[in-house]
């Protein structure tokens, strides 16, 4: 049995999400080891969240772990070399871009569509570790919820109302995207129905679209949308999903990071396929993944080069009347 084992995160917050479930087995496969995440500084405060994981490090400081055996979770050749380089004597993964001879155990990467989080899994049940459920979980702390609060509050928020948090961005490109202008009625029509305020999160790549968001915001609900963009980082943005009644994302890290919370959630899905990047909910919790079918989706492309038909046939309505059947059975 190892007694120091290093799992290799994937690169991007949404896989990193989708990617737990996996590194929980590791965990219950191995009790009394060490378990360390090699994660890019991006994404390492997410498993300051995860209570099965005692270490965080970055991947160019393998060496540190000290590791007996090393679950390599993305796919590529730079991550099997850094573990050789890292002198870690166990090495499994995927046996993919090249890198079998790199690895002391390789599985073969399965064929056809699934979950990406049943895909992590795949892996570590080939390599002869029980799944387990298919549920992300982080934990949120009292101290996270708390400076969420004092965010809020000093932006205008007052906690006798309902806090819908949306993440109008995607890093993928565009065509993820739902329509600002939609974004913009649907926020609107929360806080005149449902006396909501409405908080826009995203990196700050993800200005260019929240402007967007807020310049298409009738003047009387304004005073009721607070823009944080490139404001939240990852445990104040899971401090304010944790505190809030609803999230409103498309197909992005902030979607998976609120499922994984618990938030209620509603996702709509443009060129993306939901079969495999749905949001992964906590049990007893809700998350909607809306889509609009047409002939051309999901195309995965990050850009769209017609007339971004997938989203545009998600009405703000539609969307509206999932989150009031997510709110109402909340209240």
């Amino acid at each position: 049995m190892p007694d120091r084992i290093v799992v290799v995160a994937p690169n991007w917050l949404g896989d990193v999400v989708m990617a737990l479930p996996a590194i929980a087995d590791i965990r219950r496969a191995f009790p009394s080891a060490t378990l360390t995440v090699a994660a890019r500084p991006g994404v390492t405060d997410v498993f300051t969240m995860v209570p099965v994981v005692d270490g965080v490090t970055p991947p160019d400081r393998i060496a540190d772990a000290g590791a007996d055996l090393a679950v390599l979770l993305p796919n590529s050749f730079r991550s099997a070399w850094l573990l050789k380089k890292a002198g870690v004597p166990e090495r499994w993964g995927y046996r993919s871009d090249w890198r079998g001879p790199l690895l002391t155990r390789s599985v073969r990467r399965p064929s056809g569509s699934m979950h990406q989080g049943a895909y992590y899994q795949h892996l570590t049940r080939e390599l002869g570790i029980d799944s387990g459920p298919l549920e992300p979980a982080l934990a949120v702390s009292d101290v996270q919820r708390e400076a969420a609060r004092q965010f809020l509050s000093e932006r205008g928020w007052h906690p006798s109302r309902a806090l819908i948090v949306f993440a109008p961005g995607a890093a993928y490109g565009t065509a993820k995207r739902w329509i600002p202008e939609y974004v913009a009625r649907l926020a609107a029509h929360l806080v005149r129905e449902r006396g909501a305020t409405c908080v826009l999160v995203g990196s700050a790549g993800d200005r260019p679209t929240a402007t967007q968001v807020v310049d298409a915001i009738d003047a009387g609900a304004a005073t009721h949308v607070i823009d944080a963009t490139g404001a939240t980082a990852i445990p104040l943005l899971a401090g304010l999903l944790a505190v809030s009644q609803g999230c409103v994302s498309n197909d992005s890290g902030a979607m998976h990071l609120a499922a994984a919370i618990g938030t209620p959630l509603v996702a709509p899905f443009g060129p993306t396929n939901e079969f495999e990047t749905a949001p992964l909910t906590r049990e007893g919790r809700s998350a909607t993944v809306l889509t609009h079918p047409v002939w051309c989706r999901p195309c995965m492309l990050r850009e769209c080069p017609i007339d971004h038909r997938c989203m545009k046939g998600i009405t703000p309505d539609r969307v509206f009347a999932a989150m009031d059947r997510m709110l109402s059975s909340t209240t």
